[in-house]
């Protein structure tokens, strides 16, 4: 880091407070840390130095839209096409036909901005990315109505998820802070063999 650069992970750290314990994340998976993302836009002055700084390291990818999940991530996503100057869309989470298995959240674009995102290069943007539920089921509906994903976007990573989601859609990925992190599918699960309480069963990104 040059002398006098902003320490954006430890600026992430500073509004990204963890819990550990075991939880039970959207994606169906297991994990030991959670973060209370509701809370992120409490204070939205606090974010948006981090959304600018992530939308200047977004700049190279010639992205024409800027697409987040909702709530947070759209959030973020919204400050982050402000600052590049570019249209803003979203995707919403949405209930599958079982809540059984891994990622039984689908993320569906409003019908009424296909138009907007048929054949444009789009940039996915999250707040945080874990599991990668909201950013996976984004980028499935972006293709599936034809638009063209070239980056995803996250002010934090935990774990190897994004960059495996990145590689998989050959994108560019790009974060201010990347965290180690582990999750589990509920079957090799460590915290549940060994008889550890749910922390919480709220979902997380």
């Amino acid at each position: 880091m040059t002398s006098g650069a902003p320490d954006w992970s430890a600026r992430v750290t500073e509004v990204l407070p963890e819990r550990r314990g075991h939880f039970v994340f959207e994606s169906g998976h297991h994990g030991e840390i959670w973060l209370d993302l509701e809370r992120l836009f409490v204070h939205p002055d606090r974010i948006r130095p981090l959304a600018e700084a992530l939308a200047e390291r977004l700049q190279h990818v010639g992205a024409e839209v800027v697409c987040g999940p909702l709530i947070e991530g759209a959030f973020v996503a919204l400050m982050v096409a402000a600052r590049l100057d570019l249209p803003f869309s979203y995707s919403e989470p949405t209930q599958g036909e079982t809540e059984e298995g891994l990622f039984p959240i689908s993320y569906p674009i409003p019908a009424g901005l296909h138009a907007e995102l048929r054949g444009r290069r789009v940039a996915v943007v999250n707040d945080v990315i874990n599991a990668g539920s909201a950013v996976r089921g984004t980028l499935r509906s972006l293709e599936a109505c034809g638009a063209d994903p070239v980056a995803i976007g996250s002010l934090a990573t935990h774990g190897d998820a994004a960059r495996e989601l990145a590689a998989t859609h050959q994108v560019a990925l790009e974060t201010l802070a990347a965290f180690p992190g582990r999750i589990w599918s509920p079957a090799d699960c460590p915290l549940c063999a060994r008889g550890v309480p749910y922390g919480t069963s709220r979902p997380a990104q």
